[in-house]
């Protein structure tokens, strides 16, 4: 059973990326000329380190591996990666970190 036409779902994506293109390129055009405020440049400086936890968080709460519901692998990746990334202050290694503790976790059946 399908919800939707293809022609449907079709002009749907288009209009999601045209959209979200149209938001992109808002903030560049009224902004692209001229300096942007100091507090904005030191608050835009954030936004990378954001994304990343903002991603794998609702992936360690509400794992679709374990139907929704916390589990202790994921949830002690989660926090080695954090740990390990607040010592070293590396990206990838903290990525590491979390996922040996994941997949030696579930290796031994916790």
């Amino acid at each position: 059973m399908r919800l939707f036409s293809d022609t449907t779902l079709w002009l749907t994506i288009l209009l999601l990326g045209v959209g979200t293109f149209l938001i992109r390129f808002s903030f560049l055009a009224v902004a692209g000329g001229r300096s942007l405020p100091k507090w904005v440049l030191r608050l835009l400086r954030y936004v990378p380190m954001s994304v990343l936890p903002a991603l794998v968080a609702p992936l360690v709460v509400w794992p679709q591996a374990t139907g929704g519901t916390l589990d202790l692998p994921r949830l002690a990746a989660a926090v080695t990666a954090l740990a390990v990334g607040a010592l070293s202050r590396n990206v990838l290694v903290a990525i590491g970190a979390g996922l040996a503790v994941l997949y030696a976790l579930l290796a031994l059946g916790v």
